[in-house]
């Protein structure tokens, strides 16, 4: 790691330069001092508070600001000359306290620079100061609180980012159609003793393990959120075990431009910032993209009843969509409030975010959680290429970023599909279909080959890698519960079985849970083989989810946000108890690397332009171009031609015959003609027949087993 310097903040028998400043958001460092600048609309009396260390409740200055002198626009500044990087500070904002009205100002609570670079410390729930109202009163949140916030550590951080060197770092510039991304959670991901790394749950931790990802072969981590968080906000308990649960996934932001401490080894006083970027930079040397995941359609300050900790003090009504009723949140999150995303200073402090993290962080692109509430207005409406997702897809800065949209959100809206250009999308449908047709489930053939084929029903203006095809991911079962279990077991998390989702397509096939039984372990290993073999074959830009490459389980558990315990850290010895999985997932990746049919930037045509009688993709059945698109049907077959008519400059590859049963009985399926096949893949088998290293040839028909999947490619 950069050596950086701490300064000794002022104590307070120094005294401190000032002047106007200038109307630039956020705390900006020179060589002289630095500018601080904070929106308020509706705020009568501002003020700027600097503080020697993080964990004092008294200032060592506090700076009243001029309304005339320090303020432009809604804007208010103030240049202070000698601070430099390093040094504590927050706000306050005084104004009318009236939760009827949508307005919540409280002159006790120190609040968090929203354009803070780094947060110290962290909040704690229990504490009752960091409420803007009195929590012992039958009144809530109509009372008032005159407690002063201070007492908590957490103080926003003066950070100069100009003080580290990238060296010779550049973005990989990986192209879509080649990406292939893996989902994980910092924490989570080496947390457990028996991942043998010195750093566990860090960012350094990840790196002692990056030899896993490469072997695997993926070449883009997405990271679940890495904003400031804190994982103590929630205030229930396991009903089992009676621990207090965690928010281990942070998808409850406290500020959208500092990295959370939480990953980081240190006092969390700024050297979060410069260790993040070592870890970029690493990544980056090896090859591998950085996505984040990125929330901000919510933040953690929560409902009515939820504490005053930055932008609900700073401008309630501006930062955030009120119900009629206004002394309410819209509640479009399920978290307890909605970000008022459309608005020009809501929207501008997203963007400014984003741009900060593409120059200043180096992130190669984001994965923005419940997207669709960046595409609603005021009132909910969705508004689409109106909106800050636009906005977004347009910016000079951004734009050369993946931009990855979750397109639906808690309060019913679902968008798959109706993003701008330049947007990507999770595809729930490819998701569900998968797991429904892997499970057995009838009329379901004719859209799994409009999933295969990389949805060009939701994706035909643009290209099938806007399609991110998955089959699990943070939310819901991992790919081992999801052939474990009928139901979810959430009950640790304290909501009686009542969260997450009720719909999970999942088959426990005999047993529900772990078992020792052999039968149902090999159908098991069976069908994760066939989920990986179509996410891998489809068209589009795969997502896999950590550790599902050996069989993670989180025992039942379909929404383990709360769960920091070894049940829902990744279980490294199942890399070993499962090595044929991994095996067999690592070839997989490695095959579709090889053929770029597989990884097409243009839709299947359909049409034959060689003359050869050979179209782009040819359909079939267990009979040649007789394909069973019945409601009963649990077959399909099909030919990806390696030629590619469109793209004349890529050179031709082999022709791929994949055949999917998921009947209880054996087929036979009749192959193309005039081609020698070679069989590459058979689930049926285990290792290492299922993926033979040297193919063996076919010749007119195959008998796929049941519940089976083949891979043949022409020579």
């Amino acid at each position: 790691m950069n050596n950086f310097f701490y300064y000794e903040n002022p104590s307070k028998d120094v005294i401190l330069k000032t002047e106007k400043g200038y109307p630039k958001l956020g705390a900006t460092v020179d060589t002289e001092g630095v500018n601080f600048a904070l929106f308020t609309k509706n705020g009568k009396k501002v003020w700027l508070e600097l503080y020697e260390n993080f964990y004092d409740d008294t200032p060592s200055h506090i700076f009243e600001l001029d309304p005339i002198k320090n303020r432009t626009g809604n804007i208010w500044h103030i240049y202070i000359h000698n601070i430099k990087h390093g040094q504590f500070y927050g706000w306050r904002v005084d104004g009318i306290y009236d939760p009827l009205n949508g307005l919540r100002f409280n002159k006790y609570k120190l609040l968090s620079d929203p354009y803070a670079k780094a947060i110290s410390g962290s909040y704690n729930w229990d504490e009752e100061a960091v409420y803007g109202y009195d929590k012992h009163s039958e009144l809530l949140d109509l009372s008032f609180s005159k407690i002063d916030s201070a007492i908590s550590p957490t103080k926003s951080i003066v950070i100069d980012d100009s003080i580290y060197d990238w060296e010779d770092d550049v973005h990989p510039r990986i192209p879509f159609k080649d990406l292939i991304i893996y989902e994980l959670n910092v924490r989570l991901f080496t947390m457990n003793p028996n991942s043998k790394v010195k750093s566990r749950g860090t960012f350094e931790g990840l790196l002692e393990k990056l030899y896993h990802l490469k072997e695997l072969g993926v070449n883009a981590i997405e990271l679940m959120p890495v904003f400031e968080f804190n994982p103590d906000s929630i205030i229930r308990t396991n009903p089992i075990t009676g621990e207090k649960l965690k928010d281990v996934w942070g998808y409850n932001p406290l500020a959208f431009f500092a990295v959370t401490g939480n990953y980081s080894n240190g006092l969390k006083i700024g050297e979060q910032v410069y260790l993040f970027k070592d870890f970029v930079k690493t990544l980056h040397k090896e090859g591998f993209e950085v996505i984040l995941d990125v929330v901000y359609n919510h933040t953690g300050e929560g409902n009515e009843l939820g504490p005053t900790l930055s932008l609900r003090g700073i401008d309630n009504s501006v930062y955030y969509i009120l119900s009629e009723n206004k002394r309410y949140y819209e509640n479009y999150s399920g978290t307890g409030n909605t970000l008022n995303c459309n608005h020009t200073v809501v929207k501008n402090l997203i963007i400014d975010s984003l741009r900060y993290w593409v120059t200043e962080m180096h992130v190669d692109g984001f994965r923005f959680d419940l997207a669709s509430i960046l595409g609603r207005d005021n009132k909910g409406n969705w508004i689409g290429d109106l909106s800050l997702l636009k906005d977004i897809a347009e910016d000079p800065i951004i734009s050369g970023s993946k931009l990855i949209a979750e397109g639906w959100d808690a309060a019913g809206g679902y968008f798959l599909g109706a993003f701008p250009e330049g947007w990507a999308e999770w595809n729930g449908k490819f998701r569900d279909a998968v797991r429904k047709f892997v499970k057995g489930d009838e009329g379901l053939v004719g859209e799994i080959a409009c999933r295969i084929a990389g949805s060009e029903d939701l994706y035909g203006n643009k290209s099938p890698f806007a399609s991110v095809n998955f089959v699990t991911s943070h939310d819901g079962f991992t790919m081992w519960d999801l052939v474990s279990y009928n139901e979810k077991h959430n009950e640790e998390n304290g909501e009686n079985n009542n969260d997450g989702a009720n719909d999970n397509y999942s088959f426990n096939y005999g047993i529900e849970g772990e078992t020792d039984n052999d039968e149902i372990i090999k159908i098991r290993k069976r069908q994760i083989k066939n989920f990986f073999t179509i996410l891998m074959i489809s068209q589009g830009t795969p997502m896999i989810y950590m550790g599902d490459e050996f069989c993670r389980t989180q025992y039942g558990n379909n929404n383990a946000y709360c769960q920091d315990t070894i049940k829902n850290w990744v279980d490294w010895d199942r890399k070993e108890k499962f090595s044929d999985i991994f095996i067999f997932v690592k070839k997989l990746i490695d095959f579709r690397k090889k053929h770029h049919t597989l990884r097409r930037e243009h839709f299947f045509t359909g049409k034959d332009y060689s003359g050869d009688g050979i179209p782009d993709i040819t359909w079939h059945g267990v009979n040649l171009n007789n394909p069973d698109f019945s409601y009963h049907s649990k077959s399909l077959a099909f030919m990806i031609s390696g030629i590619d008519f469109i793209n004349q400059n890529v050179v031709p590859d082999n022709d791929i015959y994949i055949a999917m049963n998921f009947y209880d009985q054996e087929l036979s399926f009749e192959l193309p003609k005039e081609r020698n096949w070679y069989r590459v893949v058979d689930t049926y088998f285990e290792n290492p027949n299922d993926f033979l290293e040297f193919p063996q040839r076919v010749y007119t028909s195959y008998k796929v087993k049941p519940k089976s999947i083949i891979i043949l490619i022409s020579k």
